[in-house]
């Protein structure tokens, strides 16, 4: 009966919509750390999730930070050091939205 296939279609969809709400639910936040080097221009900071390097950045003679994520060649300039690491975050795919239920 196409009104029953239609439904079932509508129930699958709606509860594989449903799982995957709640995998995201389940998204942790990484624990970002952030530290840094002296340098011979200044400071250079390093942008850490646990172990792993996630990229740099330091601040250049125009006041611009400079990131260089570890997985990408660009580099890229921002106003501020925390667009810097939000940056050098997202370009790791290690940004998580908070999403207000």
């Amino acid at each position: 009966m196409i009104v029953q296939d239609e439904f079932d279609n509508q129930a699958s969809a709606q509860a594989e919509f449903e799982e995957y709400v709640d995998h995201l639910a389940d998204a942790v936040a990484p624990e970002i750390e952030i530290d840094s080097v002296p340098d011979d221009l200044g400071e250079l900071y390093r942008v850490w999730n646990g172990s792993h390097l996630l990229g740099t950045f330091y601040q250049n003679l125009e006041g611009k930070w400079v990131t260089q994520p570890c997985n990408s060649d660009k580099r890229h300039c921002c106003d501020t050091s925390a667009s810097a690491q939000l940056l050098i975050i997202a370009v790791n795919g290690l940004l998580v939205a908070d999403v207000a239920a």
